[in-house]
C-alpha cells in the first residue's frame, strides 16, 4: 500500500493520509512545467501516424487534470485489475474536500449519517471509521463513456457506472472529506465497496510517521510499525 500525503503551503486543504491498494495508479494532479513541457516534446517527435493520437491523449489528460483541480480534489487514482474473463477492469478513485461554509463539519455528517440510517433503500449507511464518524453512499447511475477518439459534436455513449462514497471529517479541518470510487464494472460493486471502505479505515488526520514515534517514546518512526501501516492491503 502506498502512503499518500497531500499538502498545500499556500491553498487552504487539509493535512491528511490514505492507502492505496495494489493496482492503483496515483494521478499526479500538479505535474511540474518540465515534465509536462518534456511529454509535449516527446508527442511533437513522434511519427504522423502516432502524433495525432497522443495529442488528443496529451489533451485529454490536461483536461480531467483541470476539471478534477476545479473541483477541490486532492487525490485521483486510476485503478486497473484483471477479471475472470481475462481482460481488465478499471476504476477511478478521488480524495475530495467539501467546504461547509462556516458551520460545524461533525455537526454536517451527524446529520447526514442519521438522514442515512432512515434511507437504506437508497445505499447510505452510517459509518464508524478509525478516523471519525462518516458515512457510505453507494448507487449506480449512467455516466458518459471515456473516449479520447469522439469527434467534436459527436452523442457521448453513455454506460452504467456504480458509484461509491464515504464522506468523514477530522481534527485540524472545517471541511468534509469525500472518498469516492467509480467503475463501468457495476457486477463487482461488492468487491469495489470493499476496495473504498478498505482505503476510508486507512485515513488518517494523523502523520503516521508522527504516531509512530509517539508510541514508541522517541522522535524516530519503528520502521515495523510504518509497514504494517503500508501493508494494510497486502
Amino acid at each position: 500500500m502506498t502512503d499518500v500525503l497531500t499538502d498545500a503551503e499556500n491553498q487552504r486543504k487539509p493535512l491528511l493520509w490514505y492507502g492505496l491498494p495494489h493496482g492503483y495508479l496515483q494521478l499526479d494532479l500538479d505535474p511540474p512545467v518540465e515534465r509536462v513541457v518534456e511529454l509535449i516534446k516527446q508527442v511533437l517527435s513522434l511519427p504522423d501516424e502516432l502524433r495525432d493520437r497522443a495529442e488528443r491523449v496529451v489533451q485529454f489528460y490536461t483536461g480531467v487534470v483541470g476539471l478534477l483541480n476545479a473541483q477541490n480534489v486532492l487525490g485521483c487514482a486510476l485503478g486497473l485489475h484483471p477479471d475472470d474473463a481475462g481482460g481488465v477492469t478499471s476504476s477511478v478513485l478521488t480524495v475530495s474536500s467539501f467546504p461547509t461554509s462556516g458551520a460545524n463539519a461533525k455537526l454536517v455528517l451527524a446529520s447526514l449519517a442519521g438522514s442515512a440510517a432512515d434511507r437504506p433503500d437508497e445505499g447510505m449507511r452510517p459509518l464508524e471509521l478509525p478516523c471519525g464518524v462518516g458515512f457510505l453512499a453507494e448507487k449506480r447511475r449512467r455516466a458518459p463513456a471515456t473516449s479520447t477518439s469522439s469527434e467534436a459534436g459527436d452523442a457521448s455513449p453513455e454506460v452504467m457506472v456504480w458509484q461509491g462514497t464515504v464522506a468523514v471529517t477530522g481534527p485540524g479541518t472545517d471541511d468534509i472529506i469525500l472518498l469516492q470510487l467509480v467503475t463501468a464494472a457495476v457486477d463487482l460493486a461488492d468487491s469495489y465497496r470493499d476496495v473504498l471502505l478498505g482505503v476510508a479505515h486507512t485515513l488518517t488526520f494523523t502523520d503516521p510517521a508522527f504516531a509512530d514515534s509517539v508510541v514508541n517514546g522517541s522522535g524516530v518512526a519503528d520502521a515495523a510499525d510504518s509497514d504494517a501501516i503500508r501493508n494494510d492491503f497486502g
